[in-house]
């Protein structure tokens, strides 16, 4: 072997060995890199601080069919990826594994076998999918679940049918178990779990078509003790007869149970039936707090009547497992004023005849869970001190002093106002009255609730007026009635450039929906006195404009204005944030209002006098201006912040999705995170977001773009093949005149 031949094989010798050991650190030191504008591939901050802060084994099993056609193939890589990147940021007490449940596998029929019965165990079962094959559609049951086990707790995703919102999921699963495992670990005293079955509801059971009344107790025993299981042994079992157990029947009417009553009848075989009464329910109680669960639900059919329904045990567990979370208080509380003309969480039931009362149960059902919404009545109850946030949507009732300085103290200890105000009353004509004037619209009446002057020393405020923007939502017309789309002026739609997204919480909102909102007026030289900062957080399109005085929203007679001076950008939301100052700084502490039924039993027990004139008494007898109370009000705030919009549309049914994912859902959750100092939560729920719109693009750029690739890249094509076709005919030219030398 010569001394080159040496060399050569010796450079390739230590580039073998180079890249061998190039492979050996690429496998120990793994690294990913995610260039995804959200950082979709990667799990968020507070993702990895949930899972790097286990105190119990933690073990994610994944039953996933394998080979499934697009888009669940990606589905399944993308979950794959994503416990990958959740077990480098975990301790040791984390763990996952894919379980193969493909029937078609045959590497193991046994063992897939053995899976699929796992994943029943966990309640997680095949569904049904559609694929193409051979350009034909066909069925296909796959397996697409995952179930988490930590401690003795289970919870599970049975479906996984996109990656949107997953990573969102398994954190907020897993935070929840942690904390519900510490909120049981530290419960003082175990949950009472009573169930309330009166033996006298046998004698009407068949005739409501009710079986099995019987084994209620037995079942009910069984499920608390399979749920006893999973919750530390924290759940304590007794069942009652109120007919035969007197002791038990006589605290019954603080529960609210099911309680059904019948009369003394005969029936179609001539056997009677003795007059009487029955309750079947179960309570469920600590000695701070109680719930009640119906077992019997009562189904208003028209034509047919009531129908009544024994509550499976399947359902039953549901609630029994809700119920426990409830007690617990597992979820950060927020504050919902439930007062002062505020539209209910939850509307009641109405009678024949009688308007729908306009509900926030989508807001309700979304938040919750995340959060547990507290109702607070500001008339009979101060805010709890263990809320972050209360939310004030579209009052319609003058606030009182004294409500508004439990606002205003309640923002000086460093807490977040959710204020959504309505500018306007509107008052719908009742049915009777559109029967006369058929033509007669909605009136609405300026809102003056008091909030006002507050937001007015914090330098803000909301314009008695209703934005209108040609940027809206447009209606497709009936085709009966000519066609095309009709604008909504008053629900404008807000999207890029509008929406500022200098905030983490607002980077992942692409639009936005309002309804009949108004635009807000910033008192700058106010907000820089207070020491505080203002962020608007999106305003309107540049052609907008506003209706103010005499008030008519029927599309039809709405006009744009005539010239575009007329037209401008206003604000339409805002974050006010700081160490805000007091309202009542200075000025004496307001008295809580007494009811009006409160007056007269104060007036009895004082003899004939009234409050009023007992304080006209003591004022006599003493001068006041010589005592002072020191500390009982907070003059300065501590870091603060106001969220203000001029709609509380914003919140209600028609504008947000009962399964949260349109934008407007979207960016509700986030505002509350944000509010509640959770912005990390934000971030990661955004990565959920589809759209990526493009900016808004004028005219003669369309033209240009359009023309441009039509006209213009074939044009460039044939240059580029002219200057090729020069630059080979010089070349020839300049070989043939070398030669001819």
């Amino acid at each position: 072997m010569t001394k080159k031949q040496k060399n050569v094989y010796g450079r390739f010798l230590m580039v073998l060995a180079a890249a061998v050991l190039l492979n050996l650190v690429g496998a120990t030191l793994f690294m990913r890199f995610d260039l995804t504008r959200d950082r979709l591939y990667s799990i968020s901050a507070i993702s990895r601080k949930v899972v790097s802060t286990l105190s119990e084994p933690l073990t994610i099993h994944v039953f996933f069919t394998r080979n499934l056609p697009a888009p669940h193939n990606n589905t399944e890589r993308y979950l794959e990826d994503l416990l990958k990147e959740y077990a480098l940021a975990a301790n040791h007490f984390f763990n996952y594994q894919f379980h193969n449940v493909s029937p078609q596998d045959e590497e193991a029929g046994k063992t897939v076998n053995e899976n699929q019965a796992l994943a029943g165990d966990y309640g997680i079962y095949p569904v049904q999918i559609q694929k193409i094959e051979k350009d034909e559609v066909k069925f296909q049951k796959a397996y697409m679940g995952m179930a988490l086990i930590h401690g003795d707790m289970v919870e599970r995703i049975p479906t996984i049918t996109g990656t949107e919102g997953l990573e969102y999921k398994i954190t907020t699963m897993i935070q929840k178990m942690n904390n519900k495992i510490g909120a049981l670990l530290r419960l003082p005293e175990k949950i009472q779990v009573t169930l309330f079955l009166s033996s006298s509801l046998n004698v009407v059971a068949p005739y409501i078509n009710i079986s099995g009344l019987g084994e209620i107790p037995a079942k009910v025993e069984t499920l608390v003790s399979k749920l006893n299981e999973k919750n530390y042994g924290q759940l304590a079992f007794a069942s009652h007869d109120p007919t035969t157990e007197a002791a038990a029947a006589a605290g019954l009417a603080k529960y609210n149970l099911f309680q059904l009553q019948w009369q003394k009848q005969v029936d179609r075989q001539g056997k009677e039936i003795s007059a009487g009464s029955g309750v079947a329910g179960i309570v469920m109680q600590t000695s701070r707090k109680s719930l009640s669960i119906p077992l019997i639900r009562v189904l208003r059919i028209p034509l047919i009547g009531d129908q009544y329904q024994l509550e499976s045990m399947e359902n039953m567990e549901k609630y029994l497992t809700d119920g426990i979370e409830s007690m617990l208080d597992i979820n950060e509380k927020i504050a919902y004023l439930a007062d002062f003309g505020t539209p209910p969480l939850q509307a009641g039931m109405v009678g024949p005849n009688q308007p729908q009362e306009q509900d926030l149960a989508n807001f309700s059902g979304l938040v919750s869970e995340s959060y547990s919404l507290q109702p607070v009545k500001l008339k009979d109850e101060k805010i709890p001190d263990n809320v972050n946030c209360l939310i004030i949507a579209g009052p319609k009732e003058e606030f009182s002093d004294y409500a508004l300085f439990q606002i205003d103290q309640f923002l000086m200890q460093g807490k977040s106002l959710a204020i959504l105000l309505d500018p306007f009353n509107e008052i719908v004509p009742q049915r009777e009255q559109s029967y006369t004037n058929p033509n007669q619209g909605p009136l609405y009446i300026p809102l003056n609730t008091g909030l006002e002057k507050l937001l007015a020393h914090y330098g803000i405020r909301s314009r008695k007026s209703y934005l209108l923007d040609e940027n809206c939502y447009r209606q497709r017309q009936d085709p009966a009635y000519g066609g095309g789309e009709q604008p909504i002026y008053f629900a404008p739609l807000i999207g890029p450039p509008y929406i500022n997204e200098s905030s983490d919480f607002m980077k992942n909102i692409e639009r936005l929906i309002l309804l009949k909102a108004a635009p807000l007026e910033l008192d700058a030289a106010r907000v820089k006195e207070a020491g505080l900062s203002a962020r608007m957080l999106f305003s309107s399109s540049a052609k907008a404009w506003e209706m103010s005085g005499q008030i008519n929203l029927n599309p039809y007679f709405i006009q744009k204005p005539q010239t575009e001076g007329e037209q401008k950008i206003y604000p339409l939301a805002y974050i006010l944030s700081g160490p805000f100052p007091s309202y009542f700084a200075g000025k004496p502490i307001p008295e809580k209002p007494l009811a009006a039924a409160a007056v007269e039993p104060e007036a009895a027990k004082a003899g004939g006098k009234t409050p009023a004139a007992k304080k006209d008494e003591a004022k006599a007898a003493i001068d006041m201006s010589k005592i002072k109370a020191a500390g009982s009000s907070i003059t300065r705030g501590k870091e603060g912040k106001i969220f203000l919009i001029g709609t509380s549309e914003i919140l209600k049914n028609n504008l947000l999705d009962q399964a949260g994912e349109s934008p407007n859902a979207l960016f509700v959750m986030n505002l509350l995170d944000f509010l509640n100092n959770r912005e990390e939560v934000a971030l990661m729920r955004g990565k959920r977001q589809r759209l990526n719109l493009m900016g808004e693009i004028k005219g003669g750029t369309k033209t240009f773009v359009k023309t441009f690739n039509i006209v213009g890249l074939p044009v460039l094509v044939v240059l580029a093949g002219i200057l090729i076709w020069i630059r080979r005919k010089n070349r020839q030219k300049r070989i043939q005149m070398l030669f001819r030398k």
